[in-house]
């Protein structure tokens, strides 16, 4: 058969007699009516043995006081985080001795680097620049001129201090 022969199939392919459906439910209660096996039926067809329930609750609290405790294996134990930190540790030394090998220093380290570093940190006070050089750096390339003269003291306090605070302190 091709796919188009199945569209066109009009009948199931099953039959079933005359007045089947609509006779089905009287024919089933009158003959649970007319056979009364169910009530002839005196034993159930299972059987218990005597003293079965009354022994029960004894043999239950044997059974239960002979079992063995079951060994129970925890999933992380001594030994496993030894040999877990073991591996850690040989793994960091390989990349700790291999791979940083070369030492820096101040010859290979690139301007443009150092210059972002300055650039990027935020430097609160003299001391945390200092604190980047040397004392003989700081001596050889920091000349520090001072010109206290009086006019300019006092051009400086004129413009930059509060009189009034001056006199309160």
């Amino acid at each position: 058969m091709k796919n188009k022969d199945l569209h066109n199939i009009k009948s199931t392919g099953f039959k079933a007699p005359d007045d089947y459906f609509s006779s089905f439910d009287e024919k089933v209660f009158s003959k649970l009516d007319s056979e009364s096996t169910l009530n002839t039926i005196k034993k159930t067809g299972f059987k218990v043995p005597e003293e079965y329930f009354e022994s029960l609750q004894a043999e239950t609290l044997l059974k239960h006081a002979e079992r063995k405790e079951t060994k129970v294996i925890p999933l992380f134990s001594k030994r496993n985080l030894i040999y877990i930190s073991g591996v850690a540790a040989a793994i960091l030394l390989l990349f700790n001795l291999s791979v940083f090998d070369k030492n820096p220093s101040f010859d290979n380290l690139e301007t443009n680097v150092v210059e972002n570093y300055l650039m990027e940190e935020y430097f609160s006070t003299n001391d945390d620049i200092a604190a980047l050089f040397t004392e003989d750096e700081i001596e050889q390339h920091v000349s520090i001129d001072h010109d206290f003269s009086e006019s300019n003291i006092e051009e400086y306090l004129l413009n930059n201090a509060d009189i009034e605070s001056l006199l309160l302190d």
